[in-house]
């Protein structure tokens, strides 16, 4: 019988381990990848919703497109998981694998912050990034502040990107000099492994009148008060709050046994879980690297080698890398780059590429591979 590989979540992490197993085994697997969504959408691109630069037609992928051999994806949400039986129940049908891969990504917990509502005030889903970007168009005067409610959250680097493009957004509209920008970050700087990029990154808020507040964390919103309380009991003005939800591991995970303090834990080397056949990628899985889509393509690589390898009857060798690469948005058209490594040495490093025109284009060819690979666009 062919080896049945369920996995679940169709993000970086899933496309990216079916895609792998296809090219490894072709029709000699049998893959079942789930999503409860209908299409695909790169995180970097609610970005580019918030600020007009595409409309949400225009960043969504079809999972239609997604044709794999031994590959079948199947719209469905998972409403339990057994992990000892390797056994998923959906809104449709149940399943059954030798082998299960947990790749459901993150959930936002708006219940933790009073005031923080999904669709409305935060940008990190498709809708709450269309939204305020049709209500941004109307400030032009007052407090704009773009707040953290918790670490860890995904892609470190987003909420500095909001901060910078906002200026550029308000000056193109003539109206910045009338509006104050404040950066509330629970971190300690804008990207800790990086020393280097977090010192370009200040200096660049310093530079346009950008007020970064490390160490904070948003503890509530009051939108008809027009104002925001930090965890320390400080309050801000706050027109127009642009907020990074609380992140936590989905409800059907943590129903699931599968979670320790909030976040599954898995072998960083091998992404395995404390279940036998069962595998944790992604925003989901505390692996000590950051939670963005790269980690989690490197680690569904590593997954996969290794599946190859025992379904080969071979010894499976590979490691996580736990090293990667991210564009950072700084305005006036430029992007830096950040490429970090946390596994290799006694503690995480990143080194920094300066802001230029030419780093965009390695940014926008990032996408057009993985659209390419996963999708044939």
């Amino acid at each position: 019988m062919k080896p049945r590989v369920l996995i679940l979540g169709a993000g970086f992490g899933g496309l990216e381990l079916a895609s792998s197993l296809s090219e490894a085994m072709g029709d000699g697997i049998a893959v079942t990848l789930i999503d409860r969504s209908d299409t695909f959408v790169f995180g970097y691109s609610k970005l580019d919703l918030l600020f007009g630069r595409q409309a949400a037609e225009t960043v969504r992928l079809p999972y239609a497109d997604f044709a794999k051999p031994g590959v079948v994806f199947t719209r469905e949400a998972v409403t339990a998981i057994d992990p000892s039986a390797r056994t998923v129940t959906t809104d449709r049908s149940t399943h059954e694998a030798d082998v299960l891969v947990v790749a459901l990504g993150a959930d936002y917990d708006v219940s933790a912050t009073p005031g923080v509502r999904l669709g409305e005030n935060e940008f990190y889903s498709v809708p709450g990034a269309t939204h305020l970007g049709g209500v941004l168009a109307g400030l032009t005067r007052g407090n704009a502040v773009i707040g953290v409610c918790g670490a860890p959250y995904k892609c470190p680097p987003a909420p500095s990107e909001c901060a910078l493009m906002l200026h550029d957004d308000l000056t193109r509209r003539g109206v910045r000099q009338d509006c104050r920008i404040t950066f509330v970050h629970p971190l300690p700087s804008p990207v800790p492994p990086s020393p280097d990029t977090s010192k370009a990154l200040i200096a660049a808020f310093a530079e346009r009148g950008i007020e970064y507040l490390p160490n904070c964390r948003v503890a509530s919103v009051d939108t008809a008060g027009r104002s925001v309380t930090l965890a320390d009991g400080r309050e801000l003005p706050c027109e127009l709050f642009l907020g990074v939800p609380k992140h936590q591991a989905p409800d059907v995970v943590v129903a699931a046994g599968l979670t320790e303090d909030g976040w599954v834990p898995v072998d960083s080397a091998t992404l395995e879980t404390s279940f036998h056949g069962v595998y944790a990628i992604g925003d989901l899985a505390n692996t000590g690297a950051p939670k963005a889509g790269v980690f989690a393509e490197g680690a569904a690589r590593t997954v996969a080698r290794n599946l190859v390898a025992r379904f080969k009857d071979q010894e499976p060798t590979a490691k996580n890398p736990g090293a990667g690469t991210c564009y950072i948005e700084f305005g006036a058209d430029r992007v830096a780059r950040v490429d970090v490594d946390f596994f290799s040495g006694p503690k995480p490093t990143g080194s920094f590429h300066e802001p230029s025109t030419a780093l965009r284009v390695e940014k926008e060819r990032f996408g057009a591979t993985r659209s390419a690979r996963w999708f044939g666009h």
